[in-house]
């Protein structure tokens, strides 16, 4: 959650820094160039002005969802966010892990899953036996979830 957090912020800070001192100076510069109405410089630094505002608001909203986070109620006996997940592949007979992550923080080459994504989802509230079906690119896989541990048993 921390790493989620960092990440946030410092996207934050860029953005914020190219709104106050980038954006003013792209602005003028157009501006000095006379007619606005046609001035695609202008129209350009306007459209982005209106992307980082937008963003900011976004990042802001996610970072106070993040904060509000109470890790004390993340469940202590099924799989949840922070759970490191052990499967066993029903088709192929191999194991695969994945740690279950914020979408800031996810990974996909280094096993680190979002909780929001369907990977994410199907393992979401299941304990160790539970069979699952997950829908991937390739199409349904079936995994038995072998173990897990959660983040309070880091």
């Amino acid at each position: 959650m921390k790493e989620a957090k960092r990440k946030l912020e410092d996207e934050l800070r860029k953005l914020g820094r190219e709104l106050k001192e980038e954006i003013p100076r792209a602005l003028k510069t157009a501006a000095d160039m006379g007619d606005l109405s046609e001035n695609a410089e202008y129209q350009a630094a306007k459209e982005r002005q209106s992307f980082l505002q937008a963003r900011l608001a976004q990042l802001r909203e996610r970072l106070a969802t993040l904060s509000m986070v109470d890790l004390s109620k993340i469940p202590t006996d099924k799989v949840s966010y922070g759970s490191k997940v052990v499967l066993l592949d029903l088709d192929t007979d191999k194991e695969v892990t994945y740690k279950l992550v914020s979408s800031e923080e996810s990974n996909v080459k280094e096993g680190l899953i979002s909780t929001a994504s369907p990977i994410g989802q199907s393992l979401m509230g299941r304990e160790e036996g539970d069979e699952v079906q997950i829908q991937t690119p390739g199409g349904i896989k079936n995994y038995e979830i072998v173990q897990f541990t959660t983040l309070h048993d880091s």
